[in-house]
């Protein structure tokens, strides 16, 4: 599952629908109103912009996050009068389609939320431009943001195409209750280590919270994997070639990285044996009965409704889904970190998505002043305040950690990561689309259990061939 900071199934639409089905359009405060009234369809409210003033249409596309940057919005609105703000929001496929449709029709937003899977793209056709040569975004210092996010939205060229919003790491999510009566503790969570060989204690937790029909335990005499009534890791119903919050955790943590270069690389690695025998542990969780096998679960039950609904005990999950998790009914959560692997430390995918400046914008310095203020500490306080994620700053992240304490959550699993350095980026390279079409075939085979994943050679040449 990649990242979309949106807990449910999208609606789907078709490539340029005129208007989606869940969009929002919103000023200011009215956005925080709308959304906590649930509104569907709404025109821009407050009054008619004064003359002498300018218009700014922001889009983003999750709901989740939209009071937070209203409320953040209203404050740079109170400090720029000259500028007033639309907001607007919908749903993941909707907004992608509608954002492709609005810059060919040259009618997309003044700056909007991109996500590191699509910003290749917008910059190989040209519909972003660099933010960097603004004055507010230039004093935007290296130390501003958590170390790394800069470089996921810096170009090729060496310019800064997206200023930081925010971060996101993983870790293990479960339920209380049902590790209890498993007769495991939150202590026996928070220090496992996993290998590829044998999988490490991680994997005798899986076989010890995973159940078969007849109450038999993974690490019981009799446990029956092919009729399993709880399995000890959740799955989401489609897993890509990036593996986020599946099984890229495990392969970073023997020390392989999807390419050659931190960012912008040209040769993948899945060719490496540390990456295949990662796969083959993985997958091959489904032949001992503590992974759901292919196509078990559909997009209706993902793996937080497998954890609230006891069909898995332990969900690798992203941060952007802390609040999800934490507002499941019947479960007492608990958030534990990743296994240490092979290199001695846990490691998680480090992802981030930015603010983009359309190239379209007829108001590129006012939207650059936009982008630089929300990463302000006033407006990364006010965001992280709302515990939906970790802004992209310390100052943004100590006030989301500091709201997720009042909740009663505990995310050091998450935190941590950053803290001490142990992530690895998200592979940001060219020509996405062409290699997720290339390798889903094998990853679902591999989960199917109709190969192994030394087939990943020969797909790897595939995928290399596109950089040529």
């Amino acid at each position: 599952m990649t990242r979309r900071h949106t807990p449910d199934t999208p609606t789907r639409s078709t490539l340029g629908s005129p208007r989606p089905p869940r969009r929002r359009v919103l000023t200011g405060t009215a956005a925080a109103l709308a959304a906590a009234a649930g509104a569907g369809t709404l025109t821009s409210c407050g009054s008619a912009a004064a003359e002498g003033t300018v218009e700014l249409d922001y889009w983003l596309w999750d709901a989740n996050q939209l009071p937070g940057y209203a409320e953040a919005i209203d404050l740079f609105m109170a400090q720029n009068p000259d500028i007033r703000v639309r907001i607007t929001q919908m749903g993941w496929d909707d907004y992608w389609t509608k954002l492709t449709a609005s810059f060919v029709a040259e009618a997309g937003p003044d700056l909007f939320t991109d996500h590191l899977g699509r910003y290749p793209e917008f910059l190989r056709l040209g519909v972003i431009a660099p933010l960097g040569e603004y004055p507010e975004v230039a004093a935007l210092e290296e130390g501003t943001f958590q170390e790394g996010l800069r470089e996921l939205w810096t170009g090729q060229d060496g310019l800064l195409y997206g200023v930081p919003k925010d971060f996101d790491t993983i870790a293990l999510m479960y339920d209380r209750t049902v590790i209890e009566e498993a007769g495991l503790t939150p202590e026996d969570l928070a220090d496992l280590d996993w290998n590829p060989e044998d999988g490490g204690s991680f994997e005798r937790v899986l076989a010890r919270l995973s159940v078969d029909e007849n109450g038999v335990r993974g690490d019981e005499e009799g446990f029956d994997p092919e009729h399993v009534a709880v399995y000890g890791m959740a799955a989401d119903a489609g897993i890509d070639y990036t593996g986020q919050t599946s099984w890229s955790p495990f392969a970073l943590s023997t020390g392989w990285f999807f390419t050659e270069e931190d960012t912008w690389g040209t040769r993948f690695r899945y060719d490496d044996e540390r990456f295949q025998q990662t796969l083959d542990w993985y997958f091959g969780l489904v032949d001992k009965g503590f992974f759901p096998p292919f196509g078990l679960f559909g997009d209706s039950s993902p793996a937080q409704t497998q954890l609230q609904g006891g069909s898995s005990a332990i969900a690798v999950a992203g941060s952007w889904m802390i609040g999800t998790y934490a507002s499941l009914e019947g479960v007492d959560l608990g958030i534990a970190p990743l296994p240490r692997g092979p290199i001695g430390t846990p490691m998680s995918m480090f992802n981030g998505l930015g603010d983009s400046l359309s190239a379209q914008s007829e108001h590129p310095e006012e939207a650059a002043r936009l982008a630089a203020f929300l990463a302000s500490p006033d407006a990364q306080e006010i965001i992280g305040g709302r515990a939906v994620v970790f802004p992209s700053t310390p100052v943004g992240t100590e006030a989301a950690v500091a709201a997720y304490e009042e909740q009663g959550l505990e995310v050091s699993p998450f935190t941590d990561r950053v803290d001490q350095g142990e992530t690895g980026l998200y592979p940001l390279v060219e020509n996405a689309a062409q290699i997720a079409s290339v390798l889903q075939p094998v990853i679902d085979r591999l989960w199917m259990r109709q190969t192994d994943a030394s087939a990943f050679t020969e797909y790897n040449e595939q995928v290399n061939a596109l950089f040529e």
